[in-house]
């Protein structure tokens, strides 16, 4: 283990750039921050850009308990075509002519809206039997795939030009939710097909696109001995929690497992899960309420 390993830990968000696997970019972080220990929340296809939210040393704990699943995506598409891969790097197995005027395009919009039910693309890392969809896609096999439900909460059209069949289109959803499934159920819907041209993930895990560093960014950051001043704390992960924090005497019980009463807390907090801070402010943790005895449930001391 590196000495960085030791000493750096929180979260750091990362502009993917296009052409990169998420697993390229942690492996060349790897490298660059002489770090080992990262993870990163909430996997881009290749093809896409934008926030990946990359967690260093023991923030590697959040990685599986984010409580913001929320995403939000920009993506390009185009009608008349559809694809192997639903997107624009695949195969074209169909073609169309017809044209769809923006007024259409908007009705059909509205029926992807709310719970709505996707069946994971052959080209995704959804496990079946023990082996990814894209390996089997790759050999030229198409198996079975149960449907899942999925949230979107919007899809807002910015930009379309019924000449060419391209535009753009805004996606909140939660995660779990495939963009490009969307768009080929909407060209489906319009009797057309759709493929996705671009995708730029604008916001994951309560990070902004506007946070988040390049690659080139990062490299050079790292340099310069500085990797400690841009990596978040891991708390931000958790913001909307509440926070107890606790004095001197109960921080030390805390940090060597003694469960503690509620009764000894000065301040109460409404919720389930609580952000828990030490005497000095650092953040120990998460922990929750049972049987009015203080419990962990994530500590990142």
């Amino acid at each position: 283990m590196s000495t960085n390993e030791n000493t750096v830990m929180g979260i750091l968000p990362v502009n993917k750039p296009k052409g990169w696997t998420s697993f390229d970019v942690v492996a060349k972080l790897r490298g660059v921050m002489k770090i080992k220990r990262l993870g990163h929340a909430g996997t881009l296809d290749p093809m896409a850009t934008g926030v990946l939210p990359v967690f260093v040393g023991k923030a590697t704990k959040a990685c599986d308990i984010l409580p913001d699943t929320k995403k939000i995506y920009t993506a390009g598409f185009r009608l008349g075509v559809s694809t192997d891969t639903l997107d624009i790097t695949g195969r074209v197995i169909r073609e169309n002519a017809d044209k769809v005027t923006a007024d259409r395009l908007e009705r059909i919009r509205q029926q992807f809206v709310g719970e709505i039910t996707q069946l994971p693309p052959m080209y995704s890392a959804v496990k079946v039997d023990g082996k990814r969809l894209y390996q089997l896609a790759r050999e030229g096999k198409t198996v079975q795939r149960t449907p899942r439900k999925c949230i979107v909460h919007s899809i807002e059209i910015i930009s379309y030009d019924d000449r060419i069949r391209e535009g753009e289109m805004t996606i909140s959803c939660e995660k779990g939710t495939y963009v490009r499934t969307i768009i080929d159920d909407m060209g489906n819907a319009l009797g057309t097909g759709a493929v996705m041209t671009s995708l730029v993930r604008t916001y994951s895990a309560g990070f902004d696109i506007a946070q988040c560093l390049t690659m080139e960014q990062i490299e050079q950051i790292c340099k310069q001995g500085r990797i400690s001043d841009v990596i978040m704390s891991v708390e931000k992960a958790f913001e909307m929690y509440g926070g107890i924090r606790l004095d001197r005497r109960l921080t030390e019980l805390y940090k060597n497992g003694v469960k503690l009463y509620r009764s000894q807390l000065k301040e109460e907090q409404q919720g389930d899960i609580f952000r828990v801070f030490g005497s000095d402010g650092s953040f120990l943790g998460l922990g929750t309420f049972k049987n009015e005895m203080l419990c962990s449930v994530k500590n990142f001391y």
